[in-house]
């Protein structure tokens, strides 16, 4: 049985310097045409070096994102990629970026800021109108009930 997490940290290190040499020889291309396909983009960059892939990244729907990434089997390839930047493909003018490597668990972290549109944040806490109540705790009769709609919390 074949596991999809590499649990051996020897194995996982491998796999990420694995992954950091081949983002090492790819480039990010970005406002790529939607209509554009990969031996295109192929062709676009094949004066630079031998293309290795090219990967066009889709939605859950398989439209195209507008972005695709280039990999190359010499690291100097990357370097001539890098000339193509704001070359125009499909009447779209490209832009072209050192592809960066993704690392595990660095999601960025932001900070909660206040929304007008969520209402009141600090509601006061629940008092019930009377102590002993006919209707149960927490149970406010019909017409005492507080309307949604609060503008001044």
């Amino acid at each position: 049985m074949k596991l999809c997490c590499a649990t051996d940290p020897a194995s996982a290190a491998a796999i990420q310097a694995s992954r950091e040499e081949g983002d090492s020889r790819s480039v990010f291309v970005g406002n790529v045409d939607y209509s554009c396909t990969p031996e295109e983009v192929q062709q676009h960059f094949q004066s630079c070096g031998t293309v290795n892939r090219v990967t066009i990244l889709t939605d859950k729907f398989g439209q195209p994102k507008g972005f695709a990434y280039v990999e190359f089997l010499e690291m100097e390839a990357v370097q001539e990629a890098l000339l193509l930047n704001e070359s125009e493909l499909h009447g779209r003018q490209l832009k072209v970026l050192p592809k960066r490597t993704n690392i595990p668990g660095m999601k960025q972290f932001r900070p909660r800021r206040f929304s007008p549109y969520l209402g009141c944040r600090f509601r006061r806490p629940y008092v019930p109108p009377y102590f002993y109540s006919p209707y149960g705790y927490g149970k406010v009769p019909r017409f005492r009930r507080p309307m949604r709609y609060r503008p001044y919390c």
